[in-house]
């Protein structure tokens, strides 16, 4: 009987001491940052950063509108308990600053990544953000070698917050720095097979200001006025005359903005519609292969170049995958 006694007590000591690990491993877990972020590439690119030293949350669903989205009230918990809070800036994401600006930890850090990213005599104003409404273009994730300074931006923000991480973030950082400035060379290359006349991109929203320039593109027009609304039948005809006149063979559109103008504009001005372009939303489902902004932008290139009569080639088997490698 005592000995039965000894085993139980014996088994309840063992059980405890699991518990007790158990617990530990949560305490280690809460060495880990959270990061609250809004658009997927800014996720992608905090990821590939941060490695197994953060957790992130994205905010903006994929396959939306980040322009108009209101986060919901769910967001609040996430916001409260954040380490930092990352997003785009350039006036891209009001609503979720505003909310994070009236949620957050009195010391937790919002960093604004296009604020940082170029100074205000680099901004990009175009069709569907004019001068005029004070907003510029925000889209600078599209553009590699700015997909870079972001990454820096982030490594430098997470090293302030984790100085014993510092190490890991800059390998992490330079690994993904890499892997951009080789896709900056591929699209170079790829762009260059499209014919020069052809070299001109007319999109549904204005997503590649930065991006077009590098590569010898030029924005010749966006169909999406700046409120979001459909174009009207003035904009339409102008639009129509303007595609005929560049004699370009293809528009572009997005899935997240479907639009029947679109198919109309390419009909009348004899061009082709391709809808498949993609600013925000990357391939596949988080956690896939090819859920990154490198895929997203391999995608794109590939896209845009075959339409306008290039050889896309040179991103044939380009690694798309995530870049960050597990913490020692």
């Amino acid at each position: 009987m005592t000995r039965s006694v000894t085993c139980v007590l014996s088994a309840i000591v063992a059980l405890t001491g699991l518990a007790m690990a158990a617990c530990g491993g949560d305490s280690a877990d809460d060495d880990v940052l959270l990061v609250v972020t809004t658009v997927a590439p800014l996720r992608n690119i905090i990821e590939e950063v941060g490695g197994d030293r953060i957790d992130v949350v994205g905010l903006v669903p994929e396959g939306v509108n980040s322009h108009t989205y209101d986060p919901p009230p769910s967001a609040v918990g996430e916001i409260e308990k954040a380490d930092l809070i990352v997003i785009n800036g350039l006036n891209l994401e009001l609503p979720t600053l505003e909310l994070a600006e009236a949620n957050r930890a009195d010391d937790t850090p919002i960093l604004q990544l296009g604020n940082e990213a170029v100074s205000p005599e680099d901004y990009v104003y175009d069709f569907s953000f004019p001068r005029a409404g004070g907003n510029p273009n925000p889209h600078l994730w599209t553009a590699p070698h700015l997909a870079v300074r972001y990454a820096e931006i982030v490594r430098d923000a997470l090293i302030d917050l984790d100085p014993d991480g510092r190490a890991y973030y800059e390998t992490n950082t330079e690994r993904l720095s890499d892997r951009l400035w080789e896709l900056d060379e591929a699209i170079a290359e790829a762009t260059k097979t499209i014919p020069e006349a052809h070299r001109r991109l007319i999109t549904y929203h204005d997503s590649f200001p930065y991006f077009a320039p590098r590569y010898g593109l030029e924005v010749i027009g966006a169909i999406q006025p700046s409120d979001f609304s459909q174009p009207s039948p003035r904009e339409v005809a102008e639009l129509i005359e303007q595609v005929k006149g560049a004699g370009v063979p293809a528009i572009f559109g997005s899935e997240v903005f479907p639009s029947e103008v679109l198919q109309t504009i390419a009909k009348e001005a004899g061009a082709i519609q391709v809808s498949t372009l993609s600013d925000d939303d990357l391939p596949g489902e988080p956690g896939d292969a090819g859920n990154t902004l490198v895929g997203m932008m391999v995608e794109n290139v590939r896209t845009m170049v075959t339409a306008l009569g290039g050889d896309a080639s040179a991103l044939d088997g380009f690694d798309t995958g995530s870049t960050w490698q597990a913490s020692q």
